[in-house]
């Protein structure tokens, strides 16, 4: 068995590697209808606020779960109108954190806008983690953390989650509505799309007096950077598109043919080596067996919980399995042990899988701002949620397209333009970048963005999975650019000393 050391550690690799997806946990929201808060722990402060163009900032600490560090920053509201065909109605303060260089003597007047993943996370709150990527570009130039609204503090839109929402389509449906009427009282969830934040961002633009901003956006980011790519040109520099959603791509039933191809090429790392196949079989065919198994009879297993130490019991399902499959493959890093994982499990011992799924499950548990990644999808991309009979046999199946569909039914639903999913065609200058293994935005979609930008040039990182950024000298390839605003000329070959990680054959590690 794992060391509860090993577990946490393990754990806690695959949920910060999730930038794109893992959503951080929300504050308790006390709010009234139309009173909304900063985001940011403020500090106590005695000095004069801080000007950028018409704002005024005070200094401020920003924290991250997975760090007990604070990272010093500036912070201010700035109100927009919930509906922009009402100005006189509702209003959102936005949560904005400025991150100032050190050293101001040539400071660009372009700052960089950090847009975050989900849709449903929090900017302000989920920078920190990737902030070191951001080191060598910091220096020169500002980052603008902008909660997108309904995500931080930008009037969280967060739904309370019960184990009944979670069983079957109904129940999707069912919860939706429930969240949909709570959250009603606090927001019209129709104007919490991504067309209302591009919108926002251009305010904010405005507001601290920047003639032009260089976006980089992960996952659902972006969506969010190309959109405003698209409607604001002039006023757009340059974009990154880190693990890149196309604009022409609908969410629909994207998740389970994605995760299984990542999968395959994950478990070729074990099956195409001799030793690793000896000693664990062949990975899929394991991970079938095991989830047609738990299908047909869940297990209840005794585990040790790994944060208290305590022995407990809970029931294992295909379901759980599945959920932290596609958690584990986002990074490949801790993807090597899932055939390990997966091998233990078929043999009856199923302590390390459950322990390690509970902890996901505990961390992740009320962290997504749910009611806004609803009101995206289904104002953007509800059509598109169907079953496919060819996704039957797929790790996910068509559960995750079934629950959306329900969900969406229930949810209040935006419009968007007619042109929201029209390729980006721009001569704006792109940086696209994509992991190999990505198991939500393979490398192919980089290559369907890329072909619509005549000044774009794509990076597939060897071996990565989702959110690479700060892989390898990606970091000074990502300032580089940003600084010249042009991708031609970047030296790439530093990526080629990026290595494949072996599988764990054993919980002390891989092969030597």
């Amino acid at each position: 068995m794992m060391s509860r050391k090993t577990q946490t550690l393990l754990a806690i690799a695959v949920i910060a590697g999730l930038v794109g997806y893992r959503m951080t946990r929300p504050a308790a929201d006390a709010d009234a209808p139309n009173a909304v808060k900063p985001v940011a722990e403020e500090t106590a402060v005695t000095s004069k606020p801080l000007a950028l163009g018409n704002l005024q900032f005070q200094p401020c600490s920003l924290s991250s779960s997975f760090s007990k560090d604070s990272m010093e920053a500036q912070c201010t509201t700035f109100e927009v109108p919930e509906d922009r065909a009402n100005p006189a109605g509702r209003k959102i303060a936005l949560n904005i954190a400025w991150l100032a260089p050190e050293k101001e003597g040539d400071l660009q007047p372009d700052p960089l806008f950090f847009l975050a993943g989900g849709p449903g996370q929090s900017a302000v709150d989920s920078f920190q983690q990737m902030e070191p990527a951001f080191k060598e570009l910091r220096k020169h130039r500002n980052v603008i953390l902008v909660d997108q609204r309904g995500t931080g503090k930008s009037n969280l839109l967060a739904c309370e989650s019960t184990p009944e929402d979670v069983s079957t389509p109904d129940a999707y449906g069912a919860g939706a509505a429930r969240c949909a009427e709570a959250l009603s009282k606090k927001a019209d969830l129709r104007f919490y799309t991504t067309t209302e934040a591009v919108a926002d961002l251009d305010a904010v633009r405005t507001a601290i007096g920047a003639a032009q901003i260089n976006l980089y956006g992960v996952s659902y980011g972006t969506r969010v950077a190309q959109q405003y790519a698209m409607r604001h040109p002039q006023q757009t520099r340059s974009i990154v598109l880190d693990s890149s959603v196309p604009n022409s791509l609908q969410l629909g039933n994207i998740f389970a043919r994605n995760l299984d191809d990542a999968l395959a090429l994950q478990f070729a790392q074990c099956s195409n080596v001799a030793s690793c196949k000896d000693k664990l079989g062949d990975p899929r065919a394991e991970l079938d067996a095991l989830l047609a198994k738990l299908r047909a009879q869940p297990v209840t297993v005794s585990y040790r919980d790994a944060t208290s130490g305590e022995q407990r019991e809970g029931q294992l399902t295909a379901e759980t399995v599945a959920g932290l499959v596609r958690m584990y493959a986002y990074m490949p890093a801790a993807a090597a042990l899932l055939p390990k994982l997966i091998h233990e499990a078929g043999a009856g011992r199923y302590e390390n899988l459950m322990a390690l799924t509970q902890m996901l499950q505990s961390d992740m548990k009320d962290s997504m701002a749910m009611g806004m990644q609803l009101s995206v999808i289904c104002s953007e991309d509800g059509d598109s949620m169907i079953a496919n009979a060819s996704d039957e046999g797929t790790v996910l199946g068509n559960q995750m397209a079934q629950g959306l569909a329900a969900m969406c039914k229930a949810w209040p639903k935006g419009s968007a333009p007619a042109d929201f999913h029209q390729p980006l065609a721009t001569q704006v200058p792109a940086l696209v970048l994509a992991g190999e293994f990505d198991p939500v935005t393979p490398p192919r979609y980089g290559e369907e963005v890329v072909k619509h930008l005549p000044n774009g040039r794509l990076f597939v990182l060897r071996g990565q999975g989702h959110a690479v950024l700060g892989a390898g000298c990606m970091p000074k390839l990502f300032a580089q650019f940003v600084e010249k605003a042009d991708a031609k000329p970047l030296d790439g070959a530093c990526l080629d000393k990026l290595n494949y990680v072996p599988p764990f054959t054993s919980f002390n590690g891989w092969e030597p």
